[in-house]
């Protein structure tokens, strides 16, 4: 069962560069990481005109394009899936996954904050870290947008180095 870590904070305060960064530090260091974004509006991943989005517009409920390295699914739906649903078609294989969004799951979340965008968007007992630029008076540890590495190293030492899913800081894969 992978690590779930979801990273929230207000529209455009830096979540995606920041995933951005991370991702490419914990595979460096042996992690298998899948991702996922809640997203508020309306998905249109199709671009216009192409085959995927022909049969989409055409009416059906679902489609999925597959290739010899990956595999996506576009299909309607009913509601918003929750956080459960969405792990469950993420699947296991993976030691994290990394979603974006979804503050008011149970999972553990670190929040990305910026100046002048006002208060936290969960209270500071639900977080696990904040990274922001700017101090804040709340009890977990901050860091910079910059500090990737830092991240990756309390993420192991919190979850990944007693799972026995994942690898120990410092025990890279040569």
């Amino acid at each position: 069962m992978p690590v779930v870590l979801s990273f929230v904070g207000p529209s455009n305060s830096g979540k995606t560069t920041l995933l951005t960064n991370l991702i490419p530090e914990l595979k460096r260091r042996g992690h298998r990481v899948a991702a996922a974004k809640h997203s508020m509006g309306d998905l249109d991943l199709d671009q216009p005109g192409k085959d995927s989005w022909r049969l989409a517009r055409a009416g059906s409920d679902a489609v999925v394009v597959s290739g010899p390295e990956r595999v996506a699914l576009v299909k309607k739906v009913e509601r918003d899936p929750a956080l459960e649903e969405i792990l469950a078609m993420v699947g296991d294989g993976y030691d994290l996954v990394l979603i974006e969004g979804f503050k008011r799951s149970k999972v553990p979340k670190i929040e990305v904050h910026r100046k002048g965008q006002g208060d936290l968007v969960c209270p500071p007992e639900e977080l696990l870290a904040v990274v922001t630029d700017e101090p804040l008076d709340v009890p977990v540890p901050q860091f910079s947008a910059g500090q990737a590495e830092a991240l990756a190293d309390l993420i192991e030492d919190r979850f990944l180095a007693s799972a026995g899913g994942g690898r120990k800081r410092g025990s890279h894969p040569v």
